[in-house]
């Protein structure tokens, strides 16, 4: 019952840290003028849904060893991991993004997005482990 309440508290946390950062740069997106037509168009790449998939996969990865090396229970590891870094992190997002560049014809965009998601998230989550190791 434990687990379960520390994984919706810090699930709330996680959800409302990635509404932030994807309310941030929702606001603080590029612009760049069409040369043919001297008018601005957003530009959308999702910096948001990357910096908070490798934010979490560094928080699971620290977690995993932490909890253990701080004694703390199987329901702090539940609270952190599955609550805060499951409400941050958002797979979904990353494949309708990456679904969203390819319509556009944004070939190597979509193809950064998949290394960058996989490479950095990869990173991250040894570095979380390596840092509590």
């Amino acid at each position: 019952m434990i687990a379960a309440v520390m994984v919706g508290i810090f699930g709330v946390a996680g959800a409302l840290l990635r509404f932030g950062v994807d309310s941030w740069f929702a606001h603080h997106s590029s612009i760049r003028s069409t040369r043919a037509t001297g008018s601005a168009e957003r530009l959308h790449w999702p910096w948001a849904t990357l910096l908070v998939n490798v934010a979490g996969s560094f928080v699971i990865g620290a977690a995993h060893g932490s909890t253990a090396a701080l004694g703390l229970g199987a329901e702090w590891q539940a609270g952190l991991a599955t609550g805060l870094a499951g409400g941050l992190t958002t797979f979904s997002s990353w494949t309708t993004a990456t679904v969203r560049l390819l319509s556009e014809e944004r070939f190597s965009a979509a193809a950064v997005n998949l290394a960058a998601n996989l490479v950095l998230g990869f990173g991250a989550a040894a570095a979380g482990i390596a840092l509590v190791s």
